[in-house]
């Protein structure tokens, strides 16, 4: 008696396999055919910008200290009416992401105290060489937009920080 019951678990289990072999595939055409990822994806980084092109990173380090994968190293300078890259005292000189360390947390974005950092959507990132995973500000700064002026530049014509910090700059 129990070899027939030992035989039937064995065929309930091919049940599993058998409803399943006739099935429609769900095969993803993903190079040819690209699916649009949700509104509140969590992709590449990216470094915003004023309304002037002035850059919004303070250069403070605390998206830095917050990386739980220590996946970024920033290094602050100090502005100089000469040259002048952000609207308060200091700007982030050197601003790396290494993408083989990132795990798309998103505590940057939270400790971000200008909302300089944000992510995009954009999640097509693979290389085929490590350091070139390693993204500098050349990789992060958002594009210029048109009316924008390339930094180091002075701020806008009687704006303080607080204009700028407060969105009223335009």
């Amino acid at each position: 008696m129990p070899r027939v019951f030992g035989s039937l678990k064995g065929l309930a289990g091919f049940g599993v396999t058998f409803s399943t072999m006739f099935k429609k595939p769900m095969t993803e055409q993903y190079p040819e055919k690209k699916q649009a990822t949700a509104p509140r994806y969590h992709g590449r980084h990216q470094l915003n910008r004023y309304a002037d092109g002035l850059e919004k990173c303070i250069g403070c380090e605390l998206c830095a200290w917050a990386c739980p994968a220590d996946a970024i190293y920033v290094e602050g300078a100090d502005n100089t009416e000469a040259e002048r890259f952000s609207p308060g005292e200091r700007y982030g000189r050197v601003y790396q992401i290494n993408y083989l360390r990132c795990i798309g947390c998103g505590l940057c974005i939270e400790a971000c105290p200008t909302r300089a950092l944000t992510m995009t959507n954009d999640y097509e990132m693979a290389d085929d060489n490590r350091s070139d995973l390693i993204y500098g500000k050349d990789k992060l700064l958002a594009p210029l937009q048109p009316g924008m002026e390339p930094p180091p530049h002075a701020m806008a014509e009687g704006a303080t920080d607080d204009d700028y910090y407060l969105g009223q700059v335009k």
